[in-house]
């Protein structure tokens, strides 16, 4: 059965990366994964929002993508050091804080791709996504801060369980499976996964193959790829196979795909 997150959005999937900023916002001061951000991707009508989640000190759950403010505020703390109050007056000028909370609830028609980035951030993104699992894919590097944030949903029993892509180990698993040609393999590695979301390379590695395109979409898994800029590398990828590109030109990728 296909999950809610798939079904009736256009394809190719386009995901904002982190939102949109375009060179105009970007001039006045705003920021990626802003309020702001989030907002201009969905005026560029943006079916898909993909951003990053870290907690604050008191426990609220922001998107954000760094470990620390350094790059986008210029503040050396980590993010968990600092409280919500103190990041939305490091962020007032610079597009808006915004929570997961609020994301989820000022932006009702958004669909989420979210990316555990810290271990304790997994439950507390758990709970908050449960009532809205049907437009939340859940995601991390971590396969174990992933799964964590999966349980914490399931736990809650208050709605659909999100959808979810693989992390590193996952995707480590269906890279092995696929050198040792074993269809077998790629069908374990790739259980309770409904995307594989990859860089076409990792240094000298090509993760994104033919063999492992077909390999998930002979499981109905898709394959999204990161972050992909420029107009023709994404009419490229799309005509290989792939079936999303997360981008931080929303904009560009509509009218390119559209």
């Amino acid at each position: 059965m296909t999950h809610p997150w798939f079904e009736g959005a256009r394809t190719p999937r386009v995901l904002a990366h982190r939102g949109l900023v375009v060179a105009e916002d970007a001039a006045h001061g705003v920021e990626e994964n802003s309020f702001a951000a989030i907002a201009a991707a969905h005026s560029a009508g943006a079916e898909y929002v993909e951003s990053d989640c870290h907690v604050t000190a008191d426990g609220v759950v922001v998107l954000f993508h760094d470990d620390d403010l350094s790059r986008v505020t210029g503040d050396p703390r980590l993010v968990a050091e600092i409280t919500s109050v103190e990041l939305a007056e490091l962020m007032s000028g610079r597009g808006g804080l915004i929570t997961l909370a609020q994301a989820l609830d000022a932006f009702p028609t958004l669909r989420f791709n979210l990316d555990v980035k810290a271990a304790a951030a997994a439950v507390p993104v758990g709970r908050i996504v449960a009532p809205h699992g049907a437009r939340v894919l859940l995601t991390s590097f971590s396969d174990q801060r992933r799964r964590a944030a999966l349980a914490a949903a399931e736990a809650s029993a208050r709605g659909i369980r999100p959808a979810t892509s693989a992390g590193s180990a996952t995707i480590g698993r269906v890279l092995a499976a696929l050198a040792a040609r074993s269809d077998r393999l790629v069908r374990r590695a790739l259980q309770g996964v409904d995307v594989l979301q990859v860089p076409e390379r990792q240094g000298r590695l090509r993760i994104l193959t033919p063999r492992l395109i077909s390999a998930a979409h002979r499981h109905d898994v898709e394959v999204h790829v990161w972050t992909v800029n420029d107009p023709g590398d994404m009419r490229r990828l799309i005509g290989s196979g792939v079936d999303g590109v997360v981008t931080d030109r929303a904009d560009v990728a509509l009218r390119t795909l559209g």
